[in-house]
């Protein structure tokens, strides 16, 4: 019998020969990653795979058997709930030593290290944190002074392009020296002015965390050394998720080795006489989903390029589904090119057939989605909060929604609007984020006129436009309202009460608790007031998310006595969605709604993958683009190992998009599903499609006569056709049983043949 070995610090002993609490219940492949020694570890953790317990086991090892101090740790994960969870299972495991280790998400950790340093960069200390709402906020005022059309220079576009530069690290300068057309000179030029208004506003945006930690640590030798020298192991999740700028701070943290020729010419220098951390990263490259937000898959696929010493343990046994999910997940993944292999496997038996159904419309779809998940509750005792729903996009959840409301079966959506992008909640934070940074130009103009108090966008634009002619920052503007030419002494007067009263509760704010200055701040401006004498019946619910957020500032203060202002709205910054996903609790629970992207990470014992259509899943703007329709798979894989014991795909024969009907062939995953691990429910003779017709590959074979018994159109590009609805055509582009076709002012639309009410002119 062959003997498993481990290699610990380059010393290659059996690993049957290991005795260690820590190592109890592990796997042969998990108790490797653990006990790895010496080289940076990359960790291929399949879906379900407990990459979770291996870190934390990781993290135990070190500090018991390694002479690890705590603080010499810095594990980092992208939301904080993964965050909190680790942490309390290293607590669990060897006590409260670990307090001192930094577990934390990238942005928490940037921030941290950024509050020291801080006025290195120009930054006060007490620097307020810019979400996606602020920024665009910011970045339309930037292009009103440029005098930009918003409609050819979109304020929102403009942000979201700034973001993809610091995603790559790219400053404005670059951007501006690398311009070639007159939009891109323009998007530069915004950049610069948008960054020059954050700096005097004393104010990040969420890209500038992670941007300005990378800038600090490279301008700044001594700053690095300091964060090289406290951090020995530096332990990174979700690895695939990361963009260039994560991917460029984790080997600023880690430093490098010192790099030479076989003749000992230098290639590369190291970090100044200090040994690079021992670096370990977990990721699943068939996870990588996150492309939209910079995410580079190339960053787990080449880690033995970047770090050619590197070991690579593969976890592939699963704990969480039963064998029927795992090989319906293996097939569906396989069909990506250029994919390191993996098989994941369980020993939990075959279990359930996954069951599929082809609905009549979207309602019906929804309605076998209620149907099945009260059946499951009567057979098999399976609660509400055991149940997920996932989907491609956001919209769809309006359907799901209202027959759940219908049927009384409860839900909540993950990822609608969230309860700090709510309009009453941003207008207090906006409030105590003024008082925290005066400067903060962005929130000091949210609440300039918040309740209203005579100060109008006449007044706010004259004091913008004294404000750039003094070239003084808008709050001192304000203070010298009088000075501004052609103001309106109502306007003056108010401006006059609005600062006496912002100065008064900044004196405050140094040693008031949050909870009470947000009460304070309600009361004295008159907001609370306003909402309860409202007889607007919304406003009830305004005043309740109100309390809710004094409620998080209480537990905020219950967990930290000292905790200040700026650290209660950094944690409030720092809030991801996936840190509002719904607790299971000892109840019924609710189903959960959500995208499929907000479900990565997440389990649930039954799961339905709906809207499984070419055109929505995947989505059609990947459809022609090989490596978005790679993406696009690697999400089906995610949705389906979601999954514990029941899994459902659903689609329908019909779908409505932009009020008109759309008839969209099975989603090609369906079709990588071996057909004998579903069952499907529908009844063939119900809908247009019949069950054979979801398990073959619908980009190969065409029907041979729609619905009716006409044949349908040979179509070519260039035919010009007639539509029921859309009305004159031009085919654009043709693909099997599937036309592109060009209606001019209708837009262009892929239609099915087979059931399009279509002729060839």
């Amino acid at each position: 019998m062959s003997v498993s070995r481990l290699n610990l610090g380059g010393v290659s002993i059996p690993s049957a020969s290991l005795t260690h609490p820590l190592l109890d219940g592990l796997n042969p492949q998990q108790r490797e990653a653990v006990v790895h020694h010496g080289s940076p570890l990359l960790i291929v953790a399949g879906a379900g795979s407990g990459k979770t317990r291996v870190l934390t086991h990781r993290i135990a090892y070190l500090l018991a058997e390694r002479d690890t101090r705590p603080q010499e740790i810095l594990a980092i994960t992208f939301t904080n709930k993964a965050a909190k969870e680790m942490r309390e299972r290293v607590d669990r495991l060897i006590g409260p030593r670990s307090a001192s280790m930094w577990v934390m998400t990238f942005h928490s950790a940037c921030v941290r290290i950024l509050r020291r340093e801080a006025s290195r960069l120009g930054f006060p200390s007490g620097f307020s944190i810019y979400d996606q709402a602020d920024s665009q906020r910011l970045m339309a005022m930037v292009c009103r002074e440029m005098d930009l059309d918003p409609k050819r220079y979109p304020p929102r576009s403009f942000s979201a392009q700034v973001s993809n530069f610091k995603n790559e690290l790219i400053d404005y300068e670059t951007a501006a020296d690398r311009a070639s057309t007159h939009m891109e000179r323009t998007l530069a030029e915004a950049y610069r002015n948008y960054q020059q208004r954050l700096t005097e506003a004393g104010a990040m945006d969420f890209d500038d965390l992670i941007m300005l930690t990378v800038t600090l640590l490279q301008i700044f030798p001594d700053v690095a050394e300091h964060y090289r020298r406290r951090w020995r192991h530096v332990l990174v999740d979700e690895y695939q998720d990361t963009n260039h700028a994560q991917y460029t701070l984790i080997r600023e943290l880690v430093g490098t080795p010192e790099l030479r020729t076989a003749d000992g010419d230098l290639v590369r220098e190291g970090s100044a006489g200090i040994a690079p951390a021992e670096l370990c990263v977990v990721g699943d490259a068939d996870q990588s989903i996150y492309a939209f937000r910079g995410a580079t898959i190339r960053n787990i696929l080449e880690f033995e390029r970047d770090y050619p010493n590197a070991r690579t343990i593969l976890l592939e046994q699963n704990y969480r589904s039963t064998q029927t999910i795992l090989t319906a997940a293996n097939a569906v993944i396989s069909r990506n090119e250029n994919r390191k292999p993996k098989n994941l496997w369980s020993d939990q038996g075959a279990g359930s057939k996954i069951v599929g159904y082809v609905a009549d419309d979207e309602h019906d779809e929804a309605m076998f989605v209620a149907q099945e998940v009260d059946r499951l509750a009567d057979e098999e005792g399976v609660t509400p909060g055991q149940v997920a729903v996932f989907y491609r996009t956001n919209a769809a959840s309006r359907v799901f929604e209202e027959t759940f409301i219908r049927t009384g079966l409860p839900y909540k959506v993950v990822g609608g609007v969230r309860f700090y992008e709510r309009k009453e909640v941003r207008d207090l934070l906006a409030y105590l984020r003024v008082l925290a940074n005066p400067g903060d130009v962005v929130s000091l103009r949210r609440i300039l006129n918040v309740p209203k108090r005579g100060i109008g966008d006449r007044a706010e634009a004259m004091m913008e436009a004294f404000a750039a002619r003094e070239r003084v920052p808008f709050v001192e503007a304000l203070r010298r309202a009088d000075e501004a030419p052609g103001m309106a002494t109502r306007s003056v007067n108010a401006i006059k009460e609005f600062v006496a009263l912002l100065d008064d509760l900044v004196a405050k704010a140094g040693d008031t608790p949050p909870s009470i200055l947000a009460q304070e701040v309600l009361v004295r401006t008159g907001y609370r007031a306003e909402l309860e004498n409202s007889e607007d019946p919304q406003d009830e619910g305004r005043l309740e998310n109100l309390d809710e957020l004094i409620s998080v500032a209480s537990e905020f203060e219950e967990a930290s006595p000292e905790g200040t202002l700026v650290e209660f709205l950094e944690q409030v910054s720092l809030v991801a969605d996936a840190d509002q996903i719904p607790e299971a609790d000892g109840g019924q629970g609710v189903v959960t709604l959500m995208t499929l992207h907000t479900a990565k990470g997440l389990e649930f014992p039954v799961v339905f993958l709906t809207a499984m259509e070419d055109g929505v899943f995947p989505h059609m703007r990947s459809m022609g683009e090989p490596k978005e329709l790679e993406e696009e798979r690697r999400l089906a894989y995610v949705g389906i190992t979601r999954a514990e014991r029941r899994l459902y795909l659903s689609r329908a024969a019909v779908r409505s998009s932009w009020g008109a009907p759309s008839f969209n062939p099975a989603s090609r995953f369906v079709a990588e599903i071996p057909s004998e691990l579903v069952d499907w429910r529908s009844d063939p003779r119900k809908n247009a499609w019949t069950a054979a017709t979801a398990r073959r590959d619908p980009s190969r074979t065409a029907p041979a006569k729609r619905a009716g018994g006409r044949q349908i159109p040979s179509l070519k590009p260039g035919d010009r056709v007639t539509h029921d609805q859309y009305g004159l055509g031009t085919v654009v582009s043709v693909d099997g049983d599937k036309a592109k076709i060009d209606f001019g002012s209708g837009g262009a639309k892929t239609l099915v043949l087979a059931y399009a009410p279509l002729e060839k002119l």
